[in-house]
This record gives structure tokens, C-alpha cells and sequence, in this order.
């Protein structure tokens, strides 16, 4: 391809019909080299800030990266409100095996944090070519529908599911609203990795901001009890929000990366 990271798709099948999901992949101009791996959060898309500095380093260093929407988001095909954690994990694990990565990091922005750990433990057990050999948590939110969702649903909210099998809540990122599903509900119990020690294999760096209004935390902290004691790197910033999107944020993002793909490159 002219441009390394052209717009191209994947046709995968989902509920027995054709659905193209978006990706871009950027090939790796060094050998030996970890492939990066972006996971978006909920309702976001491979083009935000944090995916578009990662496009940058890599291609400032050699490195292969590969960023995609799931189904419903983005420049993907398909119903937002129709995926679970479930469908959208096998969307991310359908591009990888498709780009045939090797040795990997994977990076994951809030409900991307989720699914990254849930695909390290499916890699893992579908003994795939792709080995995870660092993880990246940026104000992860594993387990967010039962843990952060559920405890929290008001009259409202529960009549709305139970009458339409939704419910809306205004969005601070958005003139749209926020849609959660009965199905998404129901599903992420089915993927819960808070429920005992998630064993990664590999070093996992956690950035988590402690002004964040969607993910507090303790959340975090929560998740570093559930991993093995070493090879964990927690970092609070005291004044960071959930996106973790400003030039520092940015910066920091960066930095830990490297750290990660140096460690990942040493034989």
C-alpha cells in the first residue's frame, strides 16, 4: 500500500451475515520489533487522540501497529447497540489473526482495558500465533457493567431495560446519549476477569487518572489486586480524567510504551 495506513476491511461473519469491520494497518519496519495493538473504549473509534499518537510513534520508530473499530463504531459496519463484550472481543481477535502479528502489546482505553485482558486470556487459549508479550491499561474498566453499571441503575433505568431493553444517559464526551443494553448487562457477566488472578504472562504498565468521573480509582486498584504481584507498574495521576488525553497524558502514554517495547525486544 502507498499509504501504511490506508483504510482497508475485514468481512467477518456475525449473526450469519456479512459485516465489515474497519481497520489500519501499519507495518513494521524492524525486525524483532513488538506489533502495537490499540483497543478503543466504549463508543469510541480507532481516530481519537490517543490512537493517532500511537500511529505516530510507531511510524516514528519502526514499529507495527494495528488499530480497528468494532462493530457499530466508527467506519465499522453494523448496529451500535447491538454488541456485547463478547462480539466485540471477537472482532479484535478476527483483525489480529488476520494481520498475523507475532510478538505484541496490546494497548487499551477503558472498556478497551477490558478487552485487552479478556484477548490476552483468548490468545492464550487458542494457542494463536500472537503472544502478548506487554500490556498497556489507560483508566481500564474491566468487569464496568456489573461492577460500575449495575450497582448503580436507578428505577429508571431498570424499567427502561425492562420495557425496552435499553436505557439512555447523557454523555459529557457528546450531544449524543450513552446507550447500554440488557444484552451488554447480561453478556459482561459472561466476561468477568475480576473474579480471580488474571494471569497475563507478560508486564502491565496501568495509568489511571484520579479525577476520573467514569472509572474511579480504586477501580484500578481493584484490578492490581486481581494480577500477579510482579511485573505490575500502577501510576495515579492526581489531576488526570478518564480520557488521559492532554499533552501530558499523552507524553506519559509514551513513555511507558517505550519502556514496554524495550523490555519486549530483549531476547
Amino acid at each position: 500500500m502507498a499509504d501504511e495506513t490506508a483504510l482497508t476491511f475485514l468481512t467477518v461473519e456475525r449473526a450469519g451475515k456479512p459485516l465489515k469491520l474497519a481497520m489500519r494497518l501499519r507495518q513494521a519496519q524492524q525486525d524483532g520489533a513488538p506489533v502495537l495493538i490499540w483497543f478503543s473504549g466504549y463508543g469510541s473509534d480507532m481516530l481519537g487522540t490517543k490512537a493517532e499518537a500511537l500511529d505516530l510513534y510507531a511510524g516514528e520508530n519502526g514499529l507495527g501497529l494495528i488499530r480497528f473499530d468494532y462493530a457499530g463504531h466508527g467506519e465499522s459496519e453494523g448496529a451500535f447497540a447491538d454488541g456485547t463484550i463478547s462480539s466485540w472481543l471477537e472482532d479484535a481477535l478476527a483483525v489480529i489473526a488476520e494481520a498475523g502479528a507475532k510478538d505484541a502489546i496490546l494497548i487499551g482505553s477503558s472498556m478497551g482495558g477490558w478487552l485487552a485482558l479478556r484477548a490476552v486470556q483468548e490468545l492464550k487459549k487458542r494457542q494463536s500465533q500472537t503472544v502478548p508479550k506487554g500490556l498497556l491499561l489507560l483508566a481500564p474498566a474491566p468487569d464496568f457493567t456489573s461492577d460500575l453499571i449495575e450497582p448503580d441503575l436507578g428505577e429508571r433505568e431498570k424499567a427502561e431495560l425492562a420495557a425496552r431493553g435499553y436505557f439512555e444517559e447523557h454523555s459529557i464526551y457528546g450531544p449524543e446519549p450513552t446507550i447500554y443494553t440488557e444484552a451488554l448487562i447480561e453478556d459482561g457477566r459472561r466476561n468477568r476477569v475480576l473474579d480471580g488472578i488474571i494471569e497475563t504472562g507478560c508486564p502491565v504498565t496501568i495509568i489511571q487518572g484520579r479525577q476520573d468521573p467514569d472509572v474511579p480509582y480504586l477501580h484500578a486498584l481493584k484490578l492490581m489486586s486481581h494480577l500477579p504481584a510482579d511485573n505490575v507498574v500502577l501510576t495515579l495521576v492526581n489531576d488526570g480524567d478518564h480520557r488521559l488525553s492532554r499533552p501530558e497524558d499523552i507524553a506519559r502514554m509514551l513513555d511507558a510504551l517505550s519502556s514496554l517495547v524495550t523490555a519486549a525486544a530483549k531476547p
